[in-house]
């Protein structure tokens, strides 16, 4: 085990230093439409990925087809896809400008200045329709933001409300002429947080190795069931989940905010090696209470992609304490979404004979794919071989959830009279002696 994990941090620093051009676990290309509210009229722009507009229009565009032979159809194809009424019923005018290429957050986008007009030539609330691209693709969102604090036409602070996400399910939006309650932005990063994070597969492992062993004791360098009783094993569960929020939560404000940057490609890679050392951790402790420490640890690690992803989504268009504090909010809901799904099976299975075949064969291939996204991920491959396996997973939570607390169900009827311990179980204070400074001791077996 030593040797394996070894092996799994040398591939790791030998990927890192190796990679040169940034890579994403989530990669978005989000549209983005950005508002300034004045007092006769609204104005900004759209910002549009050439990649994702090229497969709505079933064009091959380029950088320079988009300003050349292609420049008249897509000016008129965005046009016919944007228009906006005021709450009387009457519809505003819609102008799109010249458009132009500029590259936002690594990609391509054709950018079009907007401006929308009242018929009376007074702003008030109004509805937003737009489906540029996303009347095609149905993965595809726009992240709408709004501007309000102008002094006589002169704006005064860059920071945005978010007003919401234009989909395949969601194509208008209400547009407040005045601004309003932050609470809407907060509850819409929120709701980012948690869709984005709980179709992340790679954090969602991660937090899924590290409480296979939460109701177990690390002795003698191995797993032991152990005479704890559920209370003590809901507080390591906690223990668990606050490290990795307090992990991610600091390195998530730190890169939002600008004090830090790190290229994406290795942070992504290091998002798949924390999935393996906490996958090594499952099979065979590599230190007492490991999976608190590893938490904590490659929390950090985590905090910097969902940094990342903000910027993906546009969402640092916005106030950044808004976005911030909702985007955080959104990921530890799901954090507790799945601890509420797998916690009590994993717990009822732990005092089972089945738990160890259990234990090992989810760490397994948690190790297989984990070492499928870092080579993915470094390039030595063309693609993930697991990722219609992974995608369906993610997809079905609750077919999953469901079939582990069958599994635990069985594995406890099958079992028959209460859990007492046995030769192989240890006690809290067994746990609590098995410090690393001590970890070569023997023990009972």
């Amino acid at each position: 085990m030593r040797r394996l994990f070894s092996a799994l941090l040398l591939a790791a620093f030998l990927l890192v230093g190796g990679l040169a051009s940034p890579a994403g676990a989530h990669p978005m290309s989000t549209s983005a439409v950005l508002l300034d509210i004045r007092d006769d009229r609204v104005e900004g722009e759209i910002q549009l990925p050439i990649d994702r507009l090229a497969i709505a229009v079933a064009r091959d565009l380029t950088r320079t087809s988009v300003l050349g032979e292609d420049r008249s159809f897509l000016k008129g194809y965005t046009a016919r896809h944007i228009s906006a009424v005021g709450e009387d019923g009457a519809a505003w005018t819609v102008a799109l400008g010249t458009g132009s290429v500029r590259t936002i957050d690594g990609t391509a986008h054709l950018v079009y200045p907007l401006t929308i007009r009242p018929p009376d030539g007074q702003v008030t609330d109004f509805r937003l329709r737009y489906d540029v691209i996303v009347e095609e693709l149905l993965t595809h969102k726009v992240i709408a933001t709004v501007r309000y604090d102008f002094d006589r036409g002169i704006l005064k602070t860059d920071d945005a409300e978010t007003l919401g996400v234009l989909d395949w399910d969601t194509k208008s939006l209400r547009v407040p002429a005045a601004e309003g309650s932050w609470l809407k932005g907060f509850a819409t990063t929120a709701g980012l947080g948690i869709e984005h994070v709980g179709e992340g597969a790679d954090h969602l492992l991660f937090l899924l190795m590290l409480l296979i062993p939460a109701p177990l004791v690390a002795a003698g360098g191995r797993w032991r069931t152990g005479a704890t009783s559920p209370r003590r094993g809901l507080v390591r569960v906690v223990h668990v989940v606050s490290a990795f929020a307090l992990g991610h939560s600091l390195t998530l404000a730190l890169a939002a905010s600008g004090v830090v940057h790190v290229p994406s490609r290795p942070v992504e890679t290091l998002i798949a090696f924390s999935i393996a050392v906490s996958a090594v951790h499952a099979v065979r402790p590599l230190v007492a209470r490991g999976e608190v420490l590893i938490a904590a640890g490659f929390g950090l690690v985590h905090g910097l992609a969902f940094a990342s992803l903000i910027g993906d989504l546009g969402l640092d268009r916005g106030s950044l304490v808004t976005t911030l504090l909702g985007f955080n909010l959104g990921i530890e809901l799901t954090q507790l979404l799945v601890v509420a799904l797998m916690m009590p099976s994993l717990v009822v299975l732990a005092r089972t004979t089945v738990y160890p075949a259990f234990r090992v064969g989810v760490a397994v291939i948690g190790l297989v794919f984990s070492v499928s996204w870092m080579l993915e991920r470094a390039n030595l491959t063309a693609g993930d071989p697991f990722e219609g396996v992974q995608t369906w997973l993610v997809g079905h939570p609750l077919l999953v959830a469901g079939a582990v607390a069958t599994l635990a169900v069985a594995a406890r009827l099958r079992c028959g009279a209460p859990w007492t311990p046995g030769p192989g179980a240890v006690s809290e204070e067994v746990e609590e002696a098995a410090s690393p400074t001590r970890a070569s001791l023997p023990l009972t077996p």
